[in-house]
């Protein structure tokens, strides 16, 4: 006893002469408490796990025969226990063998460093929605909130706040639905509302050849800096508009194009207000 209290003192006061062992001792043991964790994880809803409890189970008992005195009982166990995890793995290796597959699938994810941002989400999904309205003439009304709240015309919407995606949009869009009319609202990666009305433009000089959806957009980009995406009903022509201007009959490629420019030039900006506000200098 006299020895383990020594052992104990000594290692607190290593501790504290370097305490930079402590950060190694709890760094080793987040490590391992993370690979159990996944590990337990992965190996949940397999038949692998009611083993697993019944054998921690069964080490509980044994710790309790030990502590009373049992001693048979406990011989009894630790040959259990030797020769059961053996047997537990011959019995269970398919489900071990998935469990260490989904282990393996979790910890290729978890060690990906490069994950698609909001903007390349959204961006994407924009563009494989428009490429498939647009040759097919489903038309589309498509806002998305920039520095200027759209909260007027959301509440005026049905809620989804749903991930971005362009299966949602295309589902949404296509004729005789009850979202298809009215215009989806997308705020950061979401899509807030669909079937919201927008306030279209009293302005003389839009083409009577566009009719209401180009309006609807044309009289958000005067009221707010949305950007906003239209695929027409007639033509299947798309356009966009941005602070009042319209830009009509795009191709894929350049409506994508247009995006990135868009969107980089929006991070461009965020990063130099960034710099500005601390203090720092741009190239």
């Amino acid at each position: 006893m006299r020895n383990l209290m020594t052992i104990d003192a000594n290692f607190w006061a290593s501790l504290v002469e370097n305490p930079w062992m402590v950060i190694v001792h709890v760094l080793d043991i987040a490590i391992v408490a993370y690979f159990i964790y996944r590990l337990i994880k992965a190996l949940a809803g397999t038949k692998i796990m009611s083993l697993i409890q019944g054998v921690i189970l069964f080490i509980l008992i044994r710790i309790i025969a030990e502590w009373i005195g049992f001693t048979t009982i406990t011989y009894l166990m630790n040959q259990v226990i030797t020769y059961g995890v053996i047997a537990g793995v011959v019995i269970f290796a398919p489900e071990i063998r998935t469990g260490l597959e989904k282990f393996g699938r979790t910890t290729q994810v978890f060690m990906q460093t490069q994950k698609m941002s909001d903007e390349e989400k959204l961006i994407t999904a924009l563009v494989n929605s428009v490429a498939y309205m647009s040759p097919r003439k489903i038309g589309a009304l498509i806002a998305i909130e920039q520095t200027q709240t759209l909260q007027e015309y959301i509440s005026t919407g049905i809620p989804l706040d749903a991930d971005v995606s362009s299966q949602l949009l295309i589902n949404i869009f296509i004729p005789n639905t009850p979202l298809h009319d009215g215009a989806v609202i997308i705020r950061g990666n979401k899509i807030v509302t669909a079937c919201s009305y927008l306030p279209l433009s009293e302005s003389k000089a839009i083409s009577k050849e566009f009719g209401t959806r180009h309006r609807a957009a044309i009289g958000l980009s005067e009221n707010s800096d949305a950007l906003t995406v239209v695929v027409s009903e007639e033509t299947g022509a798309i356009s966009l508009t941005y602070k009042g201007e319209f830009i009509h009959d795009l191709t894929k490629e350049n409506f994508e194009v247009f995006l990135r420019t868009h969107f980089s030039a929006e991070e461009e900006t965020k990063s130099s207000w960034f710099n500005r506000f601390f203090g720092r200098k741009t190239k």
